[in-house]
């Protein structure tokens, strides 16, 4: 099982490795509810990807205001293919297999009173949240187009459907459906070695439920990694 969030905090502290000069600078800016940890996971675990030379795209599923994208896009070579999906707007309502604790957040965004990153107005009611996203991105130096990153706008339901190898996706969902359409899309396209990064699975429950159910009877053909957040491996050979 994957270790408590308070204890993964721990074990990044005692662990002292520097941050990334990116890991900082997003969290400085105020783009992202990562901690350090979460942050410099991702980091690290694109880095390895491009030590070994593995092929495949990177997904974002689901990117706020762009701080973990960018995070990724600092970390991977230039011209491997970036894909950032999210709605870009407020966060689709919840189903029937989310619990109360995802029903209640759902009904703080939805009644205007949430509050986003550090106190300032919650992401999700901007009226560009495309345009902000882009705009993150080319303020900390990595202009999209020159990065090989795409933005792809709409539910993952309708826009997420990946064709070709995927070596790393970060899965930030939130809710059962979400996260389940996009292991059902995303992993069969994994590569050996390839990492899925699961935001909310110590988060909220739908998405919990959504990745023991998908991984119940697949558990033997993965690795699952305790670290800031849980990650996903698929076994070599």
């Amino acid at each position: 099982m994957p270790l408590p969030p308070l204890r993964r905090a721990v074990r990044r502290l005692l662990s002292g490795r520097p941050l990334p000069p990116v890991v900082r600078a997003v969290q400085a800016d105020g783009l992202t509810y990562l901690d350090d940890g979460a942050l410099c996971d991702l980091y690290e675990a694109v880095q390895a990807l491009e030590a070994r030379g593995a092929p495949g795209v990177l997904i974002e599923a689901g990117c706020a205001l762009g701080g973990s994208a960018i995070v990724l896009a600092a970390a991977k070579a230039p011209t491997r293919p970036l894909q950032v999906y999210d709605v870009f707007g407020m966060i689709p309502p919840p189903g029937a297999e989310d619990e109360a604790d995802v029903h209640a957040r759902y009904e703080e965004i939805r009644s205007g009173r949430s509050r986003g990153i550090g106190g300032r107005p919650y992401y999700g009611y901007e009226e560009d949240l495309l345009g902000t996203v882009r705009a993150n991105f080319r303020r900390h130096g990595f202009d999209p187009e020159a990065h090989a990153v795409t933005f792809v706008e709409g539910l993952f339901q309708d826009t997420l459907h990946p064709d070709g190898p995927v070596a790393l996706a970060h899965i930030d969902g939130d809710w059962y459906e979400s996260v389940m359409t996009c292991l059902e899309r995303i992993v069969p396209q994994l590569i050996p070695g390839g990492t899925l990064v699961i935001d909310d699975y110590d988060h909220w429950s739908g998405c919990r439920k959504a990745v023991d159910a998908y991984f119940a009877d697949k558990r033997d053909r993965f690795a699952f990694v305790e670290r800031s957040r849980l990650h996903v491996v698929r076994r070599e050979g």
